[in-house]
């Protein structure tokens, strides 16, 4: 069944009302949210007032907070037709994206297809992901496409995230035989040796979000077997030295913290039947004053080339609690003034 757009009735004469009007009154108590939460997150962030007459939302205020707030609504309640619910999440990456995060695509037509850029959406063993932002769908649709990318911009934005989402999808479909997932650990020449512990135990705390990322699309104990058997890893950046990383998703997360040799030895471990993937944000570069980063070198020497994709994000692609955007949104503001 087709999506039901709602339809905008013509506005009241004093120019300060909108009426949007939903075909079906069930999927309209869902948009609204638990005590009408989702309309008064809406309210609250463009300073409109929605009102709920039968099967119709009054919108009132300035003209721009209100077309802002219809798009936000129309694309919520698509979002719903399609079967997906709603979040305060998507309510709020709706409104900073002027229109709502559509989804409701089947899961991936096959090992190594792009899902549809529409609409992508990842499959794994406890749960479904969507992107949410435009951003976030073509990032997806270019990990499924490439052989390589890079996911470059601010946190928050769901960059390791869905990269580890689609690892995890990618590996379950039997695309990939492996899912290799690396970090630089900035500070090992000066700490990991007088942490206590062999060096799993000393490398663990800079790998967590890996695995916090890992637990959340596969069981506990399915991802400590896959660690065992080898068939996934979670390594600093120096283990990769020397290897053919053949068969496998390959992730390279924190990448602005590794320096121009280091990237050019990780980019070259790309073996038959791999995918590799390098996230970063330009902005965290944690290395000694006057090192280069070699993510901002590999940005530089590899636009163009063939076969990788660069993907951006902003702060309108944060996808955590809206103060997160805010607060990258102050400090880019900050940094062009100075």
């Amino acid at each position: 069944m087709g999506i039901s757009t709602p339809t905008p009735v013509p506005e009241g004469e004093s120019g300060t009302e909108s009426i949007l009007e939903f075909p079906d009154n069930r999927l309209l108590i869902e948009l609204c949210g638990t005590f009408d939460r989702n309309l008064a997150q809406i309210e609250q962030h463009l300073g409109v007032h929605i009102l709920r007459r039968g099967n119709q939302l009054r919108l009132l205020g300035d003209e721009t907070a209100r077309a802002q707030a219809a798009g936000a609504l129309r694309g919520l309640y698509a979002r719903l037709e399609a079967g997906a619910g709603i979040a305060a999440g998507d309510v709020d990456a709706a409104l900073r994206q002027g229109r709502a995060p559509f989804s409701g695509a089947p899961e991936p037509g096959g090992p190594g297809s792009a899902p549809p850029s529409s609409a992508p959406e990842l499959h794994t063993r406890k749960k479904a992901v969507t992107p949410r932002t435009e951003a976030q769908k073509a990032y997806v649709a270019s990990l499924f496409s490439s052989r390589m990318a890079f996911g470059i911009g601010p946190a928050g934005t769901g960059k390791t995230y869905l990269a580890v989402a689609v690892g995890v999808s990618l590996f379950n479909a039997g695309s990939v035989e492996r899912i290799i997932l690396s970090r630089p650990a900035v500070e090992a020449g000066e700490r990991l040796g007088f942490l206590p512990g062999d060096m799993r135990e000393k490398v663990d705390p800079y790998m967590q979000p890996l695995y916090d990322a890992l637990h959340d699309f596969l069981p506990s104990r399915q991802v400590e077997r896959l660690i065992a058997e080898r068939r996934i890893e979670i390594a600093p950046l120096a283990f990769m030295r020397g290897r053919t990383l053949s068969g496998a998703f390959v992730l390279l997360d924190e990448a602005q913290n590794t320096t121009p040799m280091q990237m050019k030895m990780f980019l070259t471990r790309l073996g038959e039947g791999s995918r590799m993937v390098i996230t970063g944000d330009r902005t965290q570069v944690d290395l000694p004053r006057g090192t280069q980063s070699g993510l901002i070198e590999a940005e530089r020497i590899l636009k163009g080339i063939d076969g990788i994709d660069f993907n951006y994000f902003t702060a309108s692609d944060v996808v955590r609690h809206p103060l997160v955007a805010r607060i990258i949104e102050a400090y880019a503001r900050d940094e062009a003034q100075g």
